[in-house]
C-alpha cells in the first residue's frame, strides 16, 4: 500500500456506541456428534481411521500435525463476531494484535508494533515494517484503521453491523477512542475519549486483533471462513459438520515459530473420552478438564497434567430484570447461601478451584481480601427469603452449558447440585441445558432467569471483570432512580452483564477506576467496589479455577497461559 495520512475521528463516524477413540484426519474425518453440537453421543470417527497412515508425522518424515482437543466447537474464526474463549483460541493462531502479552505471564510486550506508549489521553504506536497478511498484502496502519472501523463505526461501508460485531466493541476499542491518526504506513496515534488505565492492555485482547483492509473489502462480514491474518498459522479448513478446525503454518511469519507444520483443533464434548484420546496418543494437548479426566491424565503414561493458577471466575448470574424475586437482594442473599459452593468446589470440581467470594479472582489488583465467600447457611436462607415475603419459596429456570468449561468443568453435575440446594428452601429450579453456542446466544438476549457462566480474563486488568461483566455501559438518562437494574433491551446495553444489573454506588466507583492511574487509588476503588458486589450479590459467585491442560510427552515448548493463547507456534513435536 502506498502511504497515507489519515485522521480518523470518532465523533465524525460512531453511532450507538464416553470411551470412543477420537479421529482426525487430512480432510477431518470424525463424527459431528448427532446433532452438531457437542459431541457429546460419542459418534466421534470410532471407525478408526485415525491418520495412522502417517499423515500426523509421527514417523518423523512428514508432515507435524498437532491436535488439540477441547470441549466446544468454534462457531465462527472472526474474532469480532464472537465473545467465545472457544473462537479466541483458534483465531489467536490466525491473527496478531498490536501489543502481546508474555507467554504465561501479564506482562506487555511487542506485537505488530515495536514501540508504544500511554500518556494520558493519547497513545502513540510504531508499526513494524515488512509483515505480511496471508493474502500476500503488507500490513500497515491503514489494516487497523479498517479493523478498528468495521468493529465500531455504523457509517463505515464494511460496518459488521449491529447484529454481527460481539459486545467486545464498545468496552475494548469503540468506547475509548475518540480520534486516530496516522503518519505514513507504521504511525499510529489514537486521542481517547478519557483517560483510561486499561487501554494499552486492551490493544492486546483477542478482540482487538487485526484484520487485512484487503480482505474486509473483499469479504465484508464472511470473514469466518476467508480468515486473513499475520498469524503464525493460516486457516485451511473451517469444518462445522465435523466440529474441526484445521491449521498450516505461515511460512512468512514474522515472528518466533511455528515449529509444526498443521495444527487441528478437535472438539469431543465428554471430558473422559478428551482424556482417553490423550492418553491413547491421538490427541496432543487438551483443555477443559474435569475432576475424573484429571484423574485419567494424572494417571496416565506418556502424558502429563500441567496446571497454574488461572485469572478466572465461575459464576450464576440472576437476571434481576426478568424474575421479580431476584430484584429484592435478600432474595439474592438467600440463594447465595442456600448453595453450597464449598461442596461444589471440593467434591464435584476436586479441589482444582476454591471458592469464590467476588467478581475479581485473588490475583487481579483490586480483589478484596476481607471479604469471605457466603456461608452454606439453610437457616439463614430461609429467614432472608421470610423477610423479602418469598418464605412459601419460588420457581426459576436455570440455563446452562453442557461442555466443559475451566471455570465450571461439570456444569450439569453442577446445575443438579444447585438444584437440590435451592430445594432445601422451597426454591424450584428447572434446569435448560443447551451447547455451548446457542446457549451464549440465548443468555445474551436475556432469554433466561438465571444461568451459569464464566470468564477467563482479557487483560488481567480490573476493569475487565468489574466493567465489562457488571456495568451495564448504558445512558445514565436509561436508569431508573432507586432501580438497580435493566432491561436487556435498552438501547446500547452491555449484554456481558448477563445479570442485568446496575447498581449506582458500584457504577460510580469502578468508572472512577478506570480514570485513575496511580495503581493503589485504583486498587482501594475496586477494593471498595468488590465489597458493594459481594453484598448486592447479582451473581452467586461459584469459583475461581484452576488453569489444567493435559499435554503428552512428545509436546516440547507448551505453555499454560492464563491469558491468551494457547501458544501454539511456540510447540514442537518429537
Amino acid at each position: 500500500m502506498s502511504s497515507r495520512d489519515t485522521n480518523v475521528s470518532r465523533r465524525k463516524f460512531l453511532g450507538a456506541a464416553g470411551g470412543a477413540a477420537v479421529t482426525v484426519g487430512l480432510a477431518g474425518c470424525s463424527g459431528n456428534g448427532g446433532d452438531g453440537s457437542d459431541g457429546s453421543d460419542g459418534s466421534d470417527g470410532s471407525d478408526g481411521s485415525d491418520g495412522s497412515d502417517g499423515s500426523d508425522g509421527s514417523d518423523g518424515g512428514e508432515t507435524t500435525l498437532l491436535r488439540y482437543g477441547r470441549g466446544s466447537h468454534s462457531p465462527t474464526l472472526d474474532f469480532q463476531n464472537s465473545t467465545s474463549g472457544e473462537v479466541a483460541k483458534v483465531t489467536e493462531q490466525i491473527y496478531d494484535t498490536l501489543i502481546n502479552f508474555e507467554p504465561g505471564a501479564s506482562t506487555l510486550t511487542d506485537g505488530l508494533a515495536s514501540d508504544y506508549s500511554l500518556d494520558g489521553q493519547t497513545a502513540t504506536l510504531t508499526l513494524k515494517e515488512g509483515v505480511t497478511f496471508h493474502n500476500g498484502e503488507e500490513f500497515t496502519a491503514q489494516d487497523f484503521v479498517a479493523t478498528y472501523r468495521r468493529f465500531v463505526d455504523s457509517e463505515y461501508e464494511y460496518y459488521g453491523g449491529d447484529d454481527y460485531v460481539s459486545a467486545y466493541g464498545p468496552f475494548t476499542l469503540g468506547s475509548w477512542i475518540d480520534e486516530i491518526q496516522t503518519e505514513g504506513d507504521y504511525e499510529l496515534t489514537i486521542q481517547l475519549t478519557q483517560t483510561y488505565a486499561p487501554f494499552l492492555r486492551n490493544l492486546a485482547m483477542f478482540a482487538a486483533a487485526v484484520h487485512s483492509e484487503a480482505a474486509i473489502e473483499e469479504y465484508g462480514t464472511d470473514l469466518s471462513e476467508n480468515a486473513v491474518g499475520t498469524g503464525p498459522f493460516q486457516l485451511d479448513t473451517l469444518d462445522d459438520t465435523n466440529e474441526q478446525v484445521r491449521l498450516s503454518a505461515y511460512d512468512d511469519y514474522w515472528g518466533e515459530g511455528p515449529e509444526i507444520d498443521e495444527a487441528v483443533f478437535v472438539t469431543v464434548g465428554e471430558n473422559s473420552t478428551r482424556a482417553q484420546s490423550l492418553a491413547s496418543g491421538e490427541l496432543d494437548i487438551i483443555d477443559g478438564i474435569g475432576a475424573q479426566s484429571s484423574q485419567q491424565v494424572d494417571g496416565a503414561d506418556g502424558v502429563e497434567l500441567v496446571r497454574t493458577e488461572g485469572i478466572n471466575i465461575g459464576y450464576m448470574a440472576f437476571n434481576i430484570a426478568a424474575v421479580e424475586p431476584f430484584q429484592d437482594r435478600r432474595v439474592r442473599q438467600a440463594v447465595s447461601h442456600a448453595i453450597n459452593t464449598e461442596a461444589i468446589v471440593n467434591q464435584i470440581y476436586s479441589g482444582f478451584a476454591t471458592q469464590a467470594s467476588q467478581p475479581l479472582p485473588p490475583n487481579v489488583m483490586g480483589h478484596n481480601d476481607d471479604i469471605d465467600p457466603y456461608p452454606y447457611d439453610l437457616e439463614k436462607a430461609q429467614s432472608l427469603l421470610e423477610e423479602a415475603g418469598y418464605g412459601d419459596g419460588f420457581s426459576f429456570e436455570l440455563a446452562t452449558f453442557q461442555n466443559p468449561r475451566g471455570y465450571n468443568p461439570s456444569p450439569i453435575q453442577t446445575a443438579e447440585t444447585v438444584a437440590s440446594n435451592l430445594g432445601e428452601v422451597g426454591i424450584e429450579v428447572e434446569i435448560n441445558q443447551q451447547s455451548f453456542s446457542p446457549f451464549l446466544e440465548y443468555t445474551a438476549q436475556g432469554r433466561h432467569d438465571a444461568c451459569f457462566l464464566g470468564w477467563y480474563t482479557d487483560n488481567a486488568d480490573p476493569d475487565n471483570f468489574a466493567y465489562v461483566l457488571l456495568h451495564p455501559q448504558v445512558d445514565d438518562s436509561e436508569l431508573t432512580e432507586g432501580q438497580d437494574w435493566v432491561s436487556f433491551d435498552t438501547e446500547g446495553y452491555n449484554t456481558s452483564n448477563r445479570s442485568a444489573w446496575a447498581n449506582q454506588e458500584y457504577m460510580d466507583l469502578v468508572e472512577e477506576g478506570q480514570q485513575t492511574t496511580a495503581e493503589s487509588e485504583r486498587a482501594e476503588l475496586y477494593n471498595e467496589a468488590m465489597q458493594v458486589a459481594h453484598d448486592e450479590a447479582p451473581w452467586v459467585y461459584l469459583d475461581y479455577a484452576e488453569e489444567l491442560r493435559g499435554v503428552a510427552s512428545r509436546v516440547n515448548g507448551f505453555q499454560v497461559s492464563a491469558i491468551s493463547g494457547p501458544y501454539l507456534n511456540l510447540v514442537s513435536l518429537e
